[in-house]
């Protein structure tokens, strides 16, 4: 991929785009070193998940190209971005399985397509593991794709609770309710 083609944010310290910036075209586990603040950013290309806390941790926010003069208030949070993880493009197909319940147990269903509500297609109350194949993934709490939500890539999450109780924000009881496909575009 060229320069021109990379995925990019770029992050400011002060809100509105003002102050120092930094631009980063990959994860970045720990900003910290390169800035001691952020309040606002940039996505010029690409998709990205941005923490607040370092290592991918705390509360998250999916970011896709477009201006976030202060995104703070946007998202509610008290503190500001520390990590950010680029989510890579994927051509080709989506496919993951939900389970109702920890460790690929009780229903499962296999999902290639966006879905609004696992109550209402899959007569799903809960999803506590999921085996995503191919393709990436946003996982929300609440159906019709509201509330926190979690970014999955392809692996195997044999305990949402104990993999949200190191979360920070998320809480070690939260559930998911729908689950949509990273589509969007780069260019």
């Amino acid at each position: 991929m060229t320069s021109n083609m990379m995925p990019k944010i770029t992050f400011y310290e002060d809100r509105n785009f003002q102050g120092r910036s930094y631009e980063c075209m990959n994860d970045m586990s720990d900003m910290s070193s390169y800035m001691s603040r952020c309040h606002s950013c940039r996505v010029e290309r690409g998709c990205f998940m941005v923490y607040d806390r370092t290592n991918y941790m705390g509360n998250q926010h999916f970011m896709k190209r477009g201006e976030y003069p202060d995104y703070m208030s946007m998202f509610n949070w008290s503190d500001c971005i520390r990590s950010c993880r680029m989510i890579p493009m994927h051509r080709g197909n989506y496919k993951m399985r939900i389970y109702e319940r920890d460790n690929f147990g009780g229903q499962m269903h296999e999902m290639m397509d966006d879905c609004d509500n696992i109550m209402d297609r899959y007569r799903m109350s809960n999803c506590m593991s999921c085996h995503v194949m191919e393709g990436n993934w946003l996982m929300y709490e609440q159906p019709n794709y509201r509330g926190r939500h979690m970014y999955m890539r392809p692996g195997e999450y044999r305990n949402f609770s104990q993999m949200m109780g190191g979360m920070g924000g998320m809480g070690g009881n939260m559930r998911f309710m729908s689950m949509r496909r990273i589509m969007d575009s780069y260019y």
